[in-house]
């Protein structure tokens, strides 16, 4: 991988996923074979030692092993041929059982997932501090008022805290589908040639099982090399956390600009700056978000579009899987890891909110006027006096209130002293406290399943 790559991935995430730990996991699905083998009596226990000893100090070149893997169509040809060799300086006898009865898809599929284990953590870790972060604003501004934004224009006014909620809602669904996709994913991929482990005779099954412990895998019910239903529904699920994050970002970034200037990402030395305009401050926290979840969905789509493999083993599809998948996870956690980062030091300025409430001379709160006139006057009636009052009030650059005092026919519908508070923030609140404990509820539950590596 280039090193510039890392521009946009999570390093962490990405070192999992790495070309060393990629041949390392190659190379303990080999040792684990030998010894399985060796358990289930299909290889003799001294041959199985070498072999799983020679495993543990096996060097690979990657890059040679990679241009002997695009003559032989796969990685695991050369990564075998080269192991052999290596086995084979110890024992030529015992090099005649590397990889016995094993076909290339079962060391490259398990090699992956062995690999997908860890970086699946590492995204479970990173959704996890994005949303604890997101919990702490829910919090902190459950009762902060500003304009919700339909089509960008200013709707009526939520708390902050409720804006977060919906944040925190989909790193719930998020959090938790994915961490199910891992679970169902990463498990042992052992078929041999066709899939039925005919190699091994009635000792297939067993030795599946030996294996499937000595990695520490889940046994599935049957081989799945021609079943990517599994990495699929994984790279999908990396895909919406990565939108999920990419969602608040644009949310952020939208609030960041100056002539909003609601929320700004935390400063730093060399955050954020401009080579040309000194004066800027840019939401660089956002746009790695936003890139991973814009790059993310095409990513899934390929996956999605090697769901059809031919018959038993299929051409170019498990073939380039783990690169997708590589790419989706680093993308997820990267987005993940910006944000977390974001919102943790998010400046919230409460008060140019309540400014740009203000900003609209009431006309926010047309929603409440429009019921309550409803109430005396008729729902039909009420909204064109509304609309009439919007656009009288637009007109003469007044307050909506003002306007509602000038005019008879709202004076007579309404009580003076109902007025001030159809144009309190808090009275279009509704029902967002209730929704906002539904949501840190959720979060709970996401994160009650005990999670390795977090």
């Amino acid at each position: 991988m280039s090193a510039l790559q890392h521009t946009f991935w999570d390093e962490a995430c990405a070192e999992t996923l790495s070309d060393a730990r990629l041949l390392a996991a190659m190379a303990r699905f080999e040792s684990a074979l030998a010894r399985a083998s060796a358990r289930a009596g299909v290889v003799p226990e001294a041959p199985a030692g070498i072999i799983a000893r020679a495993c543990e100090q096996a060097e690979f070149d990657a890059t040679a092993l990679a241009r002997a893997a695009r003559r032989a169509g796969t990685l695991a040809i050369p990564f075998v041929k080269r192991l052999t060799e290596q086995v084979a300086a110890i024992s030529p006898e015992a090099a005649r059982y590397v990889h016995f009865g094993a076909t290339s898809q079962d060391l490259v599929d398990t090699a992956v997932v062995l690999c997908l284990l860890v970086a699946s953590d590492r995204v479970l870790l990173l959704s996890r501090r994005l949303g604890e972060a997101a919990v702490a604003l829910v919090k902190r501004h459950a009762r902060t008022p500003m304009a919700a934004r339909t089509l960008l224009q200013a709707a009526v006014p939520v708390p902050f805290g409720w804006k977060a909620a919906v944040w925190l809602s989909m790193l719930a669904r998020s959090h938790a589908r994915f961490r199910t996709a891992a679970r169902e994913a990463c498990v042992l991929q052992f078929g041999g040639a066709g899939g039925t482990l005919s190699a091994y005779g009635a000792q297939g099954d067993a030795l599946a099982q030996a294996l499937a412990a000595e990695l520490a895998l889940p046994q599935p019910s049957i081989s799945w090399h021609s079943a990517r239903d599994g990495y699929a529904r994984l790279g999908a699920e990396a895909a919406i956390l990565a939108g999920a994050a990419g969602k608040i970002a644009r949310d952020v970034s939208l609030l960041m600009q100056p002539e909003v200037g609601e929320a700004a990402e935390p400063a730093a030395e060399g955050r954020g700056g401009s080579t040309s305009m000194p004066h800027k401050r840019n939401p660089v926290g956002c746009v790695a978000a936003l890139e991973a979840a814009q790059r993310a969905p095409a990513l899934a789509g390929t996956l999605l579009a090697q769901l059809s493999p031919e018959h038993e083993r299929g051409l170019g599809q498990w073939q380039s899987q783990w690169f997708t998948l590589r790419e989706l996870l680093c993308s997820a956690a990267s987005a993940l890891a910006a944000m977390a980062e974001v919102l943790e030091g998010l400046q919230v300025n409460a008060a140019a909110m309540r400014a740009n409430l203000e900003r609209s001379h009431g006309l926010v709160y047309s929603e409440n006027v429009a019921l309550r006139l409803a109430r005396s006057l008729g729902k039909p009636a009420a909204h064109a006096l509304t609309e009439k009052l919007c656009e009288t009030a637009q007109r003469e650059g007044k307050t909506l209130a003002e306007t509602m005092r000038a005019d008879p026919q709202a004076r007579a519908a309404i009580d003076p002293k109902e007025l001030a508070e159809l144009f309190n923030p808090e009275s279009c609140f509704g029902a967002s406290r209730a929704m906002i404990e539904r949501a840190l509820a959720d979060w709970s539950e996401a994160l009650s399943e005990r999670e390795t590596g977090s």
